[in-house]
């Protein structure tokens, strides 16, 4: 997310089974799926586009920002 930001990106599509594929990452018991790190992910404004037999993909929005700062703005409105 921070390169497609850094190259001006105004948003990135994810899907959990291409990201699993990609890391090589086989989930043990006790380990997060890609899906459940993509919806703790979500943040206001990002789409789920897809969750189905194929997987999980949401549209994120770029550049992401952190919870605090989103706090920090709407206590400071």
């Amino acid at each position: 997310m921070k390169r497609a930001a850094a190259r001006g990106q105004k948003n990135i599509v994810i899907n959990a089974l291409e990201l699993h594929v990609a890391l090589g990452v086989f989930p043990r018991p006790n380990h997060h799926t890609a899906a459940e790190v993509m919806v703790s992910e979500r943040k206001s404004g990002d789409v789920v586009q897809k969750d189905n037999a194929a997987g999980l993909t949401i549209r994120y929005l770029l550049p992401r920002v952190a919870c605090d700062e989103t706090e920090v703005s709407a206590a400071s409105v």
